[in-house]
């Protein structure tokens, strides 16, 4: 943001500091730009292939846009300066997350919660949404199996799983594509070439496709849709960020000196507990800084998989956690001292480890070590993350070009971004959508690449990128991003 600046004394002076003060109020003025696939935004359901701007609802008189929180399969979410949660762009055929929305189709309109209090952060998931008050309380809603009920379910030996658990991870895992969630069988089940599964299923979890049936727009979407409530944490609790992943959720702690709390589906490990226990209904501190010991009172859990690309053993050092994401099936954190640890299912690499082995418990990236990590996001099945020095780094699935490599290759390590249009560019902050990836530079440019199907891009056309592509957004300045699974939002000031 420019600074205006006074240009005399006396009353040449103040009425400088009077213009000052006026242009500064006209640059506070914020304004959403949104460009993917909201079916409920465009007549035709067609896709938006440029940044197109949000209107403020005509209830919201006097309010204006405070940030962007992507939003889920199909619906989009903000926050309004006063406070508000705002959705839109679903449309009645998308089944839960229509329900998780708030039935909010064309225009935003302020979703319902149990509490006066305003909302000052939101992420959403699939089909479940979190958020945060002023007070620090949390309230979740959509997919009952995440939101928490006190209870825990099952432990799941090591590489099983239930045949319900591996029905619900396909059709997540299906969630890459819009129509996945439209096109049906006279069975009830997707059909179609963009339905996402079959590669990973290949791999991993052979599924019958006539076992998958997805959520529809009928009574029993009202059964698995669990109203807003407010989360049970312990006394004294104060939550600062929330971030959903495809079943799951992370809470940072400001009271308990960033504290990492997680609830839902654990059966890759992405809660972080050490175990793959299935569904965990209550909030649950995870570990993810070690204890202060050594020698033979160090615990043999302290120091599993932190180890160097020689082998050595290391601790991960650090006080607290200060940034969370999370991505389809696994999760991603940042300790104080710039750290990267992540956990959770690792089939694509997104975990960064080398590997395409699940982590159960936070494992900190050792190829990072000695660069300090700021910020993180994660798609379905990839990870970003940018460093205090304004790089950006990528891992994990790459099969629309997501991680901005110049390929299509799975990356198992973090790979710097070395694109010709990245030269003297330094990252702010990234953001990931199912299958594609947004970042915004210090000096305000948006930059997209990856799946482009449905125009999440905002570059104009359909065609997917492996390289960073910058947005055309004009006369406005960008200040944040946030995406969708198939969307992209951008937070940005409105011209004077």
């Amino acid at each position: 943001m420019e600074e205006m600046n006074g240009g005399g004394e006396g009353v040449e002076e103040m009425e400088e500091n009077g213009k000052e003060e006026k242009g500064k109020g006209r640059e506070r003025e914020k304004t959403v730009l949104m460009w993917g696939y909201l079916p409920g935004v465009s007549p035709h359901r067609s896709p938006l292939l440029y940044p197109v701007a949000v209107r403020m609802p005509e209830s919201a008189t006097g309010d204006g846009w405070m940030d962007v929180c992507g939003g889920g399969c199909g619906f989009a979410m903000a926050i309004s300066g006063l406070g508000r949660l705002l959705t839109w762009g679903s449309t009645d055929d998308m089944g839960q997350s229509y329900l998780t929305s708030g039935k909010h189709e064309k225009s935003p309109e302020a979703f319902s919660l149990p509490t006066e209090a305003a909302i000052v952060k939101a992420a959403a998931g699939w089909a479940h949404c979190v958020a945060v008050t002023a007070y620090g309380e949390v309230y979740t809603w959509g997919w009952t199996e995440c939101v928490p009920t006190g209870r825990i379910i099952g432990d799941q030996s090591i590489g099983g799983t239930s045949e319900k658990d591996e029905m619900h991870s396909a059709s997540l895992n299906d969630q890459g594509s819009p129509r996945s969630q439209m096109l049906r069988t006279s069975r009830g089940t997707v059909s179609g070439p963009e339905s996402s599964g079959g590669e990973e299923s290949t791999k991993r979890r052979r599924l019958s496709s006539a076992k998958l049936e997805y959520e529809s727009p009928t009574s029993g979407d009202e059964t698995l849709s669990a109203p807003p409530c407010l989360v049970t944490l312990n006394t004294g609790v104060i939550i600062a960020m929330v971030a959903a992943g495809g079943r799951h959720t992370l809470a940072l702690s400001v009271s308990d000196v960033g504290q990492v709390w997680g609830w839902g589906y654990g059966g890759e490990g992405q809660l972080g507990l050490g175990s793959r226990i299935r569904t965990v209904f209550s909030p649950h501190p995870i570990p993810c800084i070690e204890p202060f010991a050594s020698g033979k009172d160090q615990s043999p859990a302290a120091t599993k998989g932190n180890k160097t690309s020689e082998g050595q053993a290391y601790k991960v050092t650090g006080s607290c956690i200060k940034a969370i994401a999370c991505g389809g099936r696994h999760s991603v954190v940042v300790t104080d001292t710039g750290l990267l640890l992540t956990f959770g299912w690792g089939l694509y690499g997104q975990c960064g480890q080398g590997s395409t082995d699940d982590e159960l418990s936070p494992t900190c990236v050792s190829s990072l070590l000695g660069i300090e990590i700021q910020g993180i996001a994660a798609g379905l099945w990839h990870t970003v993350c940018t460093s205090v020095n304004g790089d950006v780094y990528s891992f994990g699935g790459n099969q629309f070009g997501q991680l901005g490599t110049g390929s299509d290759q799975a990356e198992t390590l973090p790979k710097l971004l070395d694109a010709a249009c990245l030269e003297n560019k330094n990252a702010k902050m990234v953001s990931c959508g199912a299958r594609h990836s947004s970042m915004i530079t210090e000096d305000g440019e948006v930059f997209c690449w990856g799946w482009n199907k449905y125009g999440q891009l905002g570059l104009g056309d359909a065609k997917d990128r492996n390289i960073p592509f910058q947005v055309p957004i004009e006369a406005y300045h960008p200040t944040d991003v946030s995406c969708g699974w198939w969307h992209t939002l951008v937070l940005a000031e409105s011209p004077n």
